[in-house]
């Protein structure tokens, strides 16, 4: 190859370069030609300043992944042609349109374009869809039948709302539909399988529908900064969950069903309206950390000292009544209660 920035690293099998590496290499050009890069197998030009690729980069059929986030790329030529590429990598582009996929396509990433649709078609065997941070609007029917889904990503558009063809993604173990405009959330989504993360946070939602006690796999739930003045007793049925977060909503007491959650190690509460805590509280074994910052709480059930595993509870903005008991309990064994 012709002699460019010690930045870009090439590593070779038998005399020919199988990866290309030039992260953050300041480069306005693909390095190399299409003879040179013939059975590449990997190419990460992440953090350059590229604004357009070579037409050749589409015949680069030993390609398996492509690295291209974080330049200013508009538009990208036709990537059909390559049969052996699993994933791609475009995050925080300038895309106003999605590329046409690779028949076997499994991860895309599309973070932080300025994408508005999503194409009607996308390769059976995707995994992996990352298309937040976009300007979607809605979402083609198409993507509730991609049943090989593990992880979506639809954060930071402008949805405000979610078919109930939701429930068809039989393979999704991870969702995030955060910073949206959702006002409701079809009861379908009881129907997933998770059991990583879900996220709801930062949208309109009044009411989370029963149907969610169903997701009793998914280890966390994020519900921050809606609208809820309650929550559903199915809430309890969630039994693997390890994390609560539940601040920046309107909520003035909790299900007594919430001490069922006896996997729950952090239950995050700050800023709503709470007047007092359930005595299931109390039944949170593997509870560590409870922030109850800035709500109306006057008194603590006396249990609260019982917890075996707490270890930090925020109670900092709240009207307590005096010196209450349970804090000094809880101080005297270790535990940092921050009033």
């Amino acid at each position: 190859m012709t002699e460019r920035s010690t930045a870009v690293r090439q590593i070779r099998a038998g005399g020919e370069v199988t990866e290309l590496r030039a992260p953050s290499a300041g480069l306005t050009a693909v390095p190399g030609t299409p003879a040179e890069l013939a059975r590449v197998r990997l190419i990460d030009l992440a953090w350059n300043e590229l604004t357009e690729l070579p037409p050749w980069i589409g015949g680069l059929r030993s390609l398996t992944e492509l690295r291209l986030d974080g330049n200013r790329l508009r538009a990208l030529p036709g990537l059909t042609g390559l049969t052996a590429l699993r994933e791609l990598h475009l995050d925080g582009n300038l895309l106003t349109t999605v590329p046409a996929c690779p028949p076997h396509l499994e991860a895309l990433f599309l973070y932080g374009n300025a994408i508005a649709t999503l194409p009607g078609h996308l390769p059976a065997g995707l995994r992996h869809l990352s298309a937040g941070g976009n300007r979607l609007t809605e979402v083609p029917g198409a993507l509730w039948k991609a049943a090989r889904l593990e992880s979506l990503n639809l954060a930071e558009n402008e949805l405000t709302e979610v078919s109930p063809a939701l429930g068809g993604l039989s393979g999704l173990r991870m969702l995030d539909l955060g910073h949206n405009r959702l006002t409701s959330i079809p009861p379908e989504l009881g129907d997933l399988r998770l059991t990583g993360y879900l996220y709801l946070s930062d949208n309109r939602l009044t009411e989370v529908p029963a149907a969610i006690g169903r997701l009793d796999r998914l280890a966390y739930l994020n519900l921050t900064d809606n609208r809820l003045t309650r929550l559903p007793e199915a809430l309890g049925e969630m039994a693997s969950l390890v994390e609560l977060r539940l601040y920046g909503n309107r909520l003035e007491s909790l299900p007594d069903a919430i001490g069922r959650l006896g996997r729950l190690r952090e239950l995050h509460l700050r800023g709503n309206l709470l007047t007092a805590l359930p005595t299931s509280v109390t039944r949170l074994g593997e509870l560590r950390h409870l922030d109850l910052r800035a709500n109306r709480l006057r008194t603590l059930p006396e249990d609260l000292a019982g917890l075996p595993a707490l270890e930090k509870l925020d109670l900092r903005w709240n009207k307590l009544d005096g010196d209450q008991d349970v804090v000094r309990r809880l101080r005297e064994r270790g535990c940092v209660v921050l009033a």
